[in-house]
């Protein structure tokens, strides 16, 4: 068998934490497998960089940001090498040079083009475990780049798609994926398999278990994926185009604080706006989610959205180059203080009077809905950021309480 295993951050933190990782490396490698392993930076090294970085300059380049935030994997990867042959097992680290890890050349939110698999094979067939950093790739200017927080977890599957992986185990500090962050949520249940679908709406809404671009890639390409816990022996949760259980009405619930809204007051009513303002934004890889329409005073319009909350700067910048010619507005409103609630879940699709339930849920704990989006297997609300705790707990308890018992 050919396993790719992926550990995050928390699983690599500190020297302890990295031999654990190394004998759980060693066990499936001395059952005869192919194992490959892709690893984040430790702990909260990523953190630790961007904030140096921004003490020295808050407005330093993407191109430098890359450069600096690709040596995190590089620490772990080799460590890993490091500490595995210390244990008699042999190992090699790569890096995405040595790979080659083959991206978009988009600084800060690359996307994975191609991986070359020749050196990987080869070190395979020499009967190495072979690690490789994840979260990095090379664009082609030869310049390193990120594929965004997270992904080393699309770095993973992406490997396994183009190795033909038997599976591919995400690991993490959690038990696998749950019906809400357990850290918000205490009486919040392991599912034990979801599917593609969902897990792809849970990620895109703040569930910090995936990169949603790697379950993008798991569904499109096939990949078996298992999320799993690090620090023990639990099964995990399966990541599967079909469940076999009886489904439940939702899947989960998640609240995302990492958002903004922004408003653009007094937009011309007329055909072409909202393609010239999106098409603006999609130029620069802005992603706008809950866009809502309405009418203005004096024969104007008002179009709001979200972004997220790393991104309202260059948002902002985008949409003043462009005010005085193509989108001609009264006012640039932005909120910072929201946050999204969100309920994800295929049995949406064929039960009525959800909706209903979740903002009665919402009513009860007192706390009011700013705008609502919506699509078949996701329900979505934007609220005032104090309250997104609560309202997690509240939606919870509304739909899974009966459910779960």
């Amino acid at each position: 068998m050919l396993i790719v295993k992926k550990f995050g951050g928390t699983s690599v933190a500190d020297k302890e934490r990295i031999f654990n990782v190394a004998r759980r490396c060693m066990e499936d490698y001395k059952k005869g497998n192919d194992v490959v392993v892709v690893l984040s930076a430790m702990g909260k090294q990523t953190d630790v960089l961007l904030a140096q970085a921004k003490e020295i300059n808050p407005n330093a380049q993407k191109r430098e940001i890359d450069m600096l935030l690709t040596t995190g994997e590089q620490i772990s990867a080799s460590l890993m090498a490091i500490a595995l042959d210390s244990m008699g097992v042999p190992a090699i680290s790569l890096n995405a040079f040595q790979v080659v890890m083959h991206t978009t050349a988009v600084y800060g939110n690359a996307r994975l083009k191609r991986i070359d698999t020749e050196r990987i094979k080869n070190e395979l067939a020499n009967k190495k475990i072979v690690i490789i950093t994840g979260f990095q790739g090379v664009n082609q200017y030869g310049d390193y780049t990120t594929l965004g927080r997270g992904g080393s977890d699309t770095t993973a599957v992406a490997l396994a798609a183009v190795l033909k992986a038997d599976t591919c185990e995400i690991f993490t500090d959690v038990d696998g994926v749950f019906t809400a962050d357990p850290r918000i949520v205490g009486e919040a249940e392991k599912l034990d398999e979801i599917t593609y679908d969902e897990m792809l709406e849970l990620a895109s809404l703040g569930a910090g278990v995936l990169h949603n671009r790697s379950v993008e890639m798991a569904k499109k390409f096939g990949v078996q994926l298992v999320v799993r816990s690090s620090l023990n022996q639990t099964e995990g949760t399966r990541v599967k185009e079909d469940v076999k259980m009886e489904k439940m009405l939702i899947s989960g619930v998640t609240g995302d604080k990492n958002t903004a809204r922004i408003a653009l007051i007094g937009l011309n009513d007329e055909p072409g706006v909202a393609f010239k303002l999106f098409h603006h934004l999609s130029e620069h890889n802005i992603n706008a989610d809950i866009i809502l329409q309405s009418a203005g005073s004096g024969g104007a319009k008002d179009i709001s959205f979200t972004v997220a909350e790393d991104s309202v700067a260059e948002t902002v910048d985008v949409l003043n180059h462009h005010r005085n010619e193509s989108l001609k507005c009264d006012e640039i409103f932005v909120e910072r203080e929201v946050a999204k609630v969100s309920i994800v879940g295929l049995g949406m699709m064929s039960n009525t009077g959800v909706a209903a339930k979740m903002f009665e849920a919402l009513y009860e704990a007192g706390i009011n809905i700013k705008s609502i989006s919506t699509s078949e297997i996701r329900l979505t609300v934007l609220i005032e950021e104090d309250f997104v705790d609560k309202a997690v707990q509240a939606v919870h308890n509304k739909f899974f309480q009966k459910q779960l018992n």
